[in-house]
């Protein structure tokens, strides 16, 4: 009688149960021949069926799929013998021959497998598809490497990263060669040295994701599902950590070195890496899935204007020089999109474009910028401690930087009442400012704006902040994540003054959309609308040279000469 080989690889239990029905279902409702209680099982996720004395496999609309040989199936498919399947945290493995003799307990399939699974032994042999090292043996290796290491009493300080890693993986490749009898057959040796070594210094399961140049976003959802984003499109990966207190354990490890907590006080925390990158967490009581971990990865070299002009397609030739114009004679800008659409990536970028003579004040609630002028003084906001005390939120550190001699002043991202305290800035003589905001259009980055001046408490008549806004703001450039995953700039408008008590706008550049190419791709690009800035009409009068041919569509074919005789006769 076929069977199948059912492996628990949260538990690392198994246990084997034979096919007797020509349709043999399985899910997590009772109804089913085999029953998985797991929360990535739907209800009625799969059957096996027998037909002319082969089998095969077919879903049946599970939320998580199911694969088969590590692919995922979406018609019914043929099973040989051996073939794996993998539904969610179950390996499962299908035989075509006779099971071994079961027991009584054993021949009841119905019963759930989180609770029927029996241990499994630890040199059981098997396909390794997203299996996890047994959790005994993690810790037996790290009680290991903490005496060998003496990690207790060692000033780890004095070493660099790269050396502590090198040291620990020596010290973890000797433990490892001590207990190979212990050690599964399906689990290779390096694989086991690297995720303790990844654990032990590092950031587990994740440090593979972070060296992944083509990983963009890193979002831990639970313990067991690691998603990314990769050129704009989310995938899920086959990463898990052991359980989500090691979840837990890597965010602390992450936030420790920037004086932050998160506990069940203080269940959400912004940080950053090393390298800049961006970092959420957000644990129990508010995540009610398991600790969620969110990474959005920074480049080991910072994007510029020619990356962002070839390699990306965000920004053309025209529209850079434009930048480079505005932002060398300190016009005042603000970066408007969606969460995700690159606004900090092209602040880095107009950034660079600032004179490295300047004296330059950056202000986040996260340090990300990476600015490659001489002259620059990064202030990062300061949570609150323990008892709820001493925080200093942007707000603060904007109103300190006026006193500091900035050239410029530079606001990671407005949120709240800091937008009033920058707009002052700008209008008292700090030209050549910038910040981004969270908008859906430039029209929607003016009200943003507006709302949040309202929020730092001054009550404000509207026009009176928009007047400050139409006096202190030159530019608004928005930028759009489209529907490929790609980044664009789809607008750049300038900021012309009040018509009654609307604050009006003229668009410099839009984004001409014109289809969809191979595989959805995203057709069109950002051109001049042909109206020239009030801002360069300034610039001209004071005798500043500029290229008008910024503002002409170069793409255009020419505009071909009048006939002679049409000409003669006029």
């Amino acid at each position: 009688m076929p069977f199948l080989q059912v492996v628990d690889r949260e538990t690392s239990a198994q246990r084997r149960i034979p096919i007797a029905k020509a349709a043999f279902t399985i899910g997590k409702a009772p109804s089913n021949d085999l029953v998985l209680d797991k929360l990535a099982i739907s209800r009625q996720h799969c059957e096996i069926l027998k037909t002319d004395g082969s089998f095969i496999i077919r879903d049946l609309g599970s939320r998580n799929g199911t694969y088969v040989e590590g692919q995922r199936i979406a018609a019914p498919t043929p099973l040989a013998d051996g073939a794996r399947i993998d539904l969610g945290p179950v390996h499962i493995v299908f035989h075509a021959g006779e099971a071994a003799p079961t027991t009584a307990g054993e021949a009841d399939n119905k019963r759930p497998a989180t609770q029927t699974l029996a241990p499994a032994t630890a040199r059981e042999a098997g396909p390794p598809t997203r299996r996890l090292v047994p959790s005994e043996l993690k810790k037996k290796i790290h009680e290991r490497l903490l005496v060998d290491l003496d990690l207790r009493h060692a000033d780890i300080t004095q070493h660099t990263d790269e050396e502590l890693r090198k040291k620990t993986e020596s010290v973890v490749r000797n433990i490892v060669a001590t207990l190979a009898a212990e050690i599964p057959l399906w689990l290779p040796h390096e694989q086991l040295v690297k995720e303790v070594v990844d654990e032990a210094v590092g950031l587990g399961p994740i440090e593979d994701l972070l060296a992944d140049p083509t990983v963009d976003e890193i979002m831990v959802n639970n313990w067991d599902r690691i998603y990314v984003e990769r050129r704009g499109k989310i995938e899920l990966t086959d990463k898990c950590f052991t359980d989500n207190a090691q979840v837990i354990h890597i965010i602390r490890r992450i936030i420790a070195p920037l004086g932050r907590r998160i506990d069940e006080s203080s269940p959400m925390v912004d940080a950053r890496l090393r390298d800049g990158s961006r970092v959420n967490a957000i644990i129990a009581p508010l995540a009610l899935t398991g600790p969620t971990l969110t990474i959005r990865k920074f480049a080991a070299d910072p994007y510029t204007e020619r990356d962002l002009v070839e390699r990306f397609g965000t920004l053309t030739t025209q529209v850079v020089e434009f930048l480079k114009l505005i932002v060398q004679h300190r016009a005042n800008i603000i970066i408007s999109g969606g969460t995700g659409s690159g606004k900090t990536t092209l602040l880095n970028v107009v950034s660079s474009f600032i004179p490295r003579d300047e004296r330059i004040v950056t202000i986040e609630d996260a340090a990300e910028l990476k600015l490659h002028q001489e002259h620059v003084v990064s202030l990062e906001a300061k949570p609150p401690n323990i008892e709820g005390r001493g925080a200093i939120p942007i707000r603060e550190l904007v109103r300190n930087s006026l006193r500091m001699r900035p050239d410029r002043i530079i606001v990671g991202e407005c949120r709240g009442g800091e937008a009033l305290d920058m707009l002052q800035a700008m209008n008292t003589g700090h030209d050549g400012s910038l910040t981004t905001v969270h908008a859906n259009s430039e029209r929607d980055a003016i009200a943003r704006v507006e709302t949040m001046v309202l929020m730092a408490g001054m009550d404000l008549p509207s026009r009176a902040i928009r007047e400050q806004i139409a006096s202190a703001i030159d530019f608004i450039a928005h930028l759009s994540r489209m529907t490929d995953g790609t980044r664009k700039l789809v607008g750049l408008s300038e900021i012309t003054g009040m018509e009654g008590d609307i604050v009006t706008m003229q668009p410099i550049y839009q984004f001409e959309q014109k289809g969809f190419g191979e595989g959805g791709k995203v057709l069109g690009a950002i051109k001049p609308t042909g109206a020239i800035p009030k801002f360069i009409h300034e610039l001209r009068a004071r005798g500043v040279p500029v290229d008008m041919t910024l503002f002409q569509d170069l793409t255009a074919p020419p505009v071909p000469p009048p006939h002679p005789r049409q000409a003669s006769r006029r």
